[in-house]
């Protein structure tokens, strides 16, 4: 068990305990809302809930047991498909089903796993459970992701996805029919304030912006094609959630079961379909695209036959 002891800074005065204490240490946001949720935070003595204000100057005490440290387990991933591969990076079609790196509490296949694998020899830069990763999709999302082999790839990598000089496009199925059929959504992303696993349209969020027009429409779904400006966690299924038009087959942010059975899904219709960026080390722009897998492709004829 590890102990801290401190007066709390001012800054973080009126900020909720998870995310005060993980700014404040470093921990994620899951893990400091499970530090509270054990009753390890406690503010002038009294313990305090993650959702809880902190009040700057007040003495906090922090108590936690230490995780054990992730590592990349090599397990090969079958349907892994690499796109692109050369001295400085491997762009790969991630499938459903598998992680960008290793988390706490997950235990399938990963992205880096799946290299280490296949013998790849990624970038060592960045956290060790994450060396390499300069983006990432949601298990249940599939496409295009390029990994950094070099240190200079990630570090290139990484700025040009900070300063949004990567184009990344998605197609998505939603319920219904935007309206308007193509439009921009711009709206702060933040942690939903009753679910540690969820996000949300919150006030004091994120700045999130998200481009969309609409390719096919259906009885009662759309296919969209979807232009990121920023890459917020869950970006896309929010957004469009957020309008009434949840990714179909997104159970956690509201899809109807009924359209996801009748269409024989099991995750989210979304999926990276291109990606383009410049090179970093030719500065060449190069452009990478990845035809939709078979559930995604099956759920699309049994719209069109409807």
């Amino acid at each position: 068990m590890e102990t801290r002891s401190l007066p709390l800074p001012d800054g973080l005065d009126g900020v909720r305990v998870d995310a005060g204490i993980a700014k404040l240490f470093g921990f994620s946001r899951s893990f400091a809302a499970e530090v509270a949720e054990a009753g390890g935070v406690a503010l002038n003595g009294a313990v305090v809930g993650k959702s809880d204000r902190l009040h700057g100057g007040a003495w906090l005490e922090v108590n936690w047991q230490p995780r054990e440290a992730l590592t990349i387990v090599p397990i090969p991933v079958p349907n892994l498909t690499i796109v692109h591969d050369d001295e400085s990076i491997v762009v790969v079609n991630k499938p459903s089903g598998v992680a960008a790196h290793p988390s706490v509490g997950w235990t399938g296949p990963t992205v880096l796993g799946a290299l280490s694998a296949a013998g790849y020899r990624i970038a060592t830069s960045g956290a060790a459970e994450r060396a390499g990763i300069v983006h990432r999709l949601d298990v249940g999302t599939s496409g295009l992701m390029v990994v950094a082999k070099s240190e200079a790839a990630y570090t290139a990598l990484k700025r040009a996805f900070h300063d949004r000089e990567v184009e990344k496009i998605y197609h998505a199925v939603v319920q219904g029919h935007p309206d308007p059929l193509a439009g921009t959504i711009d709206a702060p992303l933040g942690r939903h304030p009753r679910s540690d696993w969820k996000f949300a349209v919150v006030a004091g969020g994120k700045d999130s912006i998200t481009h969309y027009e609409t390719l096919e429409a259906f009885r009662s779904a759309s296919l969209l094609e979807v232009h990121l400006e920023t890459g917020r966690t869950h970006q896309i299924r929010v957004h469009m959630a957020a309008q009434r038009h949840p990714c179909v087959g997104d159970a956690m942010y509201g899809a109807d079961p009924s359209i996801t059975a009748r269409l024989g899904l099991t995750r989210q219709w979304l999926h990276a379909k291109q990606l383009a960026f410049s090179h970093p080390d030719s500065r060449e722009w190069v452009t990478f695209n990845a035809d939709y897998p078979a559930d995604l492709a099956h759920a699309l004829d049994v719209l069109r036959d409807a």
